[in-house]
This record gives C-alpha cells, structure tokens and sequence, in this order.
C-alpha cells in the first residue's frame, strides 16, 4: 500500500495536479527519507510534461485521397490525425492495456449486451456537448447499408445499439463478444457530432486549422481539453514525406521533430547524429503480398503454394528489415498476441515444392507482382528478392513498379492489381485483426478469400471464438484460424517489422511507448512534449 500511495503522489507531481512542497510533504508521512524524496521529485519533475511549442512530424505515408471522414481512412497520415483531433470510447494505453476514453466505464455480464457509461462535460471544437446521440450518430456512420467504412466488418456483430439517456450508450451483440471493448478503440471510429462526420470536428486535444489532403495538417491545441496530462503542444503540423531519405533529411535538417518508419538502409549512419534518437518498438506490425483470389491466376490453390514455398523468408528479414523484425508464417498473428500458434511447422523456402504446386497448377508466363515503397520501405526490393527467388523454382515474377502517389486506391485491395505490397498494423486481439482484414464482410479482405471450404470454415471458427470464455477452447479454434490462413488463404506473410522511428533530443515522452500502432500507438502528438 505504501508503494502504491507514493507511486500515486509521483504521478500526481508529474501531471501538475501537487506541488513539490505538497508531494515531499505527504511521501515523506510515509517514512521515506528526505534523500529519497527528494530523488523522487528530482526524477518526477524531470519527466513533467511541458507545455508550449510546435511539434512537426514526417509520416511515411498520405495520398490526394485522403479525407478528415474517419471512415475512409486507411494510412498512417489520416490515422495520426484522426487520434490527434478526435477520441474513441476506448483507448490501448501506453502500456498496451485497454482502458476507458470517451467512455468511463463499461460494463457486460454476458458478453453479448455492453453499457458504456460516457463522460460527462466533454466538447466537441464547436462547443457541442458530447453525448449519447453523438455517439449512436458515429456508429451508425460505419453501420449503415449503404457505408463502404473499413470498420463495417468489424461492426457487423452490433445488432443494436440504443441510448439510454444522455450520457449511456447499450450495444447488444448477435452473439457474445469478450473483446468488443478492443474493437470500439478501432481509428475509424471515431466520435464526431451528429451531423457532422467529415469535417474534421472532434473532442481530441487539437483542432485542426488546415489540412491539405496528401500533404499537412495544421492543428492548434484545444484549450478544452478534457483529458489530463495529455496535449502539451500549442501547435502541430503533421507532414506527409513518402519518401524515406526526405523524411530523415528533414530530421537531421531540424525542419521537422520526429518521423516514422527510418530507412533501414541507412539506419547505421542515421544513428551517428547526435541529435536523433531511434526507437525500436516491437509490436503486432508486419509486412504482406496479398494475392487475390478472385483474379487469375491466384483463385487456384496450387499456384498460391508454389508462390508461398518460393520466398527466402530470412533473407527478406536481413536484406529488407536488416534484423529489425521476424519472419512469418503466412498468417497476421505474432508472438505478441495471446493465441499465437507457436505448434505450427514454420514455412521455409523449397524450390522442389514450388515446382511441384506450380506444375501441378498448370499456369505458365509471367506472374505480375505490384510493388511501391509507398507499401512500406523496402517493398519492391523486398518484391525482387521474392522474383530472384521463385526463379529458382521455375516461376517466373514480373516486378511492376507502381507509382507512390495513390497507391492505396489504385493498387492495394483493387481487382485491377492481383498480387501486392502492403502492410498492416496488427492488432491488440486476435479477432479484431481476423475481423479487419480476412473475414468475408470485411472491406478490407485484400485477398477476397471468400467462398472456398477454407474460407468457410475459417468464419465459422471466428464466430465460435469470439463467444467462447473458455480460454483453452479459444486457443484451440485461434490456432486452427491461423493454420487456414497459412495453407488456404491469399495472404503471403513473410515478415513480422518492428516500428523503427526517430526523434530529435528536442522531443520528450514516457518511459512506455505503445506498440500497437507507430509513433506511441499513433498517439505520439498527444502524449509527447518538447524537453
């Protein structure tokens, strides 16, 4: 209890909420030595946030597509930017637990119907008080018929959801649901005032002032507020600079504060500069070629396992991510996440087995695979190394070079491109990252890996673990998911990165990043400050 009550009144000195004077006053009541308290305070007031300035970020991605509608987001620019004006009813917190936003608390006792108890007295930019019907009207965004939102497969479990009063919010499932807490801190839904959802008006720490699509994003700090120990700038300009060595240009430069994504190529040399600062965060991210099934050639389950045994996984994470990451297994499920198939026999390169399945699919010619650096640095080097490799096998891969500006709609998830680069965020749970990106009503199902006996009963074991308590249980149908994916499903995953970012000595933060999204969770503007 004693440590507990200290630890206590040290955060209550690092958010401002006592002074020196009071925090000596009640710590040392509890028998610790002036020495130590004082080293306490020392320490504490050291890692005080700071208020003032302007932070200036370099995001790696961005497109003249993107919009302030949380449901059409779908990079890291419009998903900082959404986390850096807006809030959710959830949050993954920099100790990567879930904890209560825009929500208080929440509450089931069954797992099938949730309350959320809202906060009171929060506003949104435009001095409108937040409440149950604002946040109905944001659900309802992604949930209706006609929404082509990214979050609508996550949603599709909601069979109602009803206020109940101003500040309560009732969401009953079609079936039980342990982890709908995880899926409501989801970026795409976001809480925006009935009536308004693309505008850009939010309750989060900063109001936006400007934001050219593709290019930056102006935001001043709200003066309102609600949430303690968070926003300390006074002005924000999030940049996008696809390009790799631009971005560290810029940091070295001082024109901007930190970046995403360092160029793993000159990483080393980025490292001499005495003002930067790398951080390397492990997490859920990592690196996929998603083949489309219902483009030729890659509907045929042979050809898909003579592409997947041909790729040199090793080899991709030392030449690609020069150690910063693992290989995979075909499937989005790391060693982070709790249901981790760690039974499964990995999937190594064999050019007898490519062959065999490649024969055996009677396809012949070239095989296009699409690459740009705008998927994730190193992606058409990596999409080489995987052409050098199959050659081995007999199959030969034309690397087509794609444009960087407007990748994520002209190429990625488009049946005008069958195979890709692209990357993924992971996900805190396991049914969130299957929800987003493999089920059948998902929108962003990049492979269409829908309608084969795979695909078919892969769903069905979402549904059934996602009702499931029992945690043995779970594991099981978890594993059998992951295993589906790897032999059946489109999806190549070859690798696991880790998120490898910068920041000038000017820039402070916690001791804990998160590590479920890049830049602190894509958190970094609210939760950093300037030393």
């Amino acid at each position: 209890m004693k440590d507990k009550f200290i630890n206590l009144q040290t955060h209550k000195l690092m958010v401002g909420s006592i002074d020196r004077r009071k925090f000596m006053m009640s710590v040392l009541a509890t028998g610790l030595t002036v020495p130590a308290a004082l080293s306490l305070a020392k320490r504490a007031e050291a890692a005080t946030p700071k208020s003032g300035g302007l932070f200036r970020m370099g995001i790696a991605h961005g497109s003249t597509t993107d919009t302030l509608d949380s449901a059409t987001s779908e990079n890291h620019f419009t998903l900082v930017n959404g986390y850096t004006f807006g809030n959710n009813l959830t949050e993954v917190n920099n100790d990567g637990q879930l904890i209560g936003e825009l929500a208080e608390s929440y509450e089931s006792s069954d797992g099938q119907t949730w309350v959320f108890n809202l906060r009171q007295g929060v506003e949104f930019h435009n001095g409108k008080t937040m409440t149950s019907e604002d946040v109905l009207a944001s659900f309802n965004h992604h949930m209706g018929e006609d929404s082509t939102s990214a979050a609508k497969g996550l949603l599709t479990a909601v069979k109602s959801i009803k206020a109940d009063g101003k500040n309560k919010v009732v969401f009953e499932l079609d079936s039980p649901n342990a982890d709908f807490p995880f899926i409501v801190s989801d970026y795409h839904i976001s809480i925006r005032p009935a009536g308004d959802m693309a505008s850009g008006i939010g309750t989060g720490g900063y109001i936006v002032q400007s934001f050219e699509p593709g290019v930056k994003s102006v935001l001043k700090r709200n003066p309102n507020y609600w949430k303690e120990g968070r926003g300390h700038f006074d002005e924000v300009e999030l940049i996008s600079i696809i390009d790799p060595t631009a971005r560290q240009t810029a940091l070295m430069n001082g024109d901007i504060d930190a970046m995403d994504r360092v160029d793993l190529k000159t990483i080393n040399l980025f490292k001499r500069n005495p003002n930067v600062n790398i951080m390397d965060i492990t997490g859920t991210a990592h690196y996929t070629f998603p083949m489309r099934l219902n483009v030729d050639p890659f509907g045929d389950y042979d050809l898909r396992m003579a592409l997947k045994h041909s790729i040199k996984r090793q080899e991709l994470v030392d030449k690609v991510l020069l150690g910063y990451g693992s290989i995979g297994n075909d499937h989005p499920i790391s060693t982070a996440n709790r249901y981790h198939n760690s039974d499964m026999q990995q999937r190594e390169f064999d050019a007898d087995k490519a062959a065999f399945h490649y024969k055996k699919s009677g396809h012949s010619g070239k095989i296009q695979l699409s690459a740009s650096d705008a998927a994730f640095a190193g992606a058409v080097d990596a999409a080489q190394l995987i052409a050098n490799s199959a050659s081995e096998a007999g199959i030969d891969i034309e690397v087509v070079r794609e444009p960087k500006d407007g990748y994520w709609s002209n190429v990625w998830n488009n049946d005008a491109k069958g195979w890709c680069a692209c990357y993924w965020g992971g996900r805190p749970t396991e049914d969130w990252m299957f929800s987003a990106a493999y089920t059948n009503d998902t929108e962003w199902n990049d492979t269409s890996w829908k309608g084969t006996d795979g695909s078919k009963r892969f769903n069905q074991l979402v549904k059934e673990a996602r009702a499931e308590l029992n945690d043995d249980k779970r594991r099981e149908l978890y594993y059998e998911c992951q295993t589906l994916i790897s032999d059946d499903g489109g999806s190549i995953v070859p690798l696991f990165n880790s998120y490898v970012s910068a920041n000038s000595n000017a820039i402070a933060m916690e001791e804990n990043v998160a590590a479920n999204w890049d830049s602190d969770g894509a958190k970094c503007v609210e939760r950093w400050w300037l030393a």
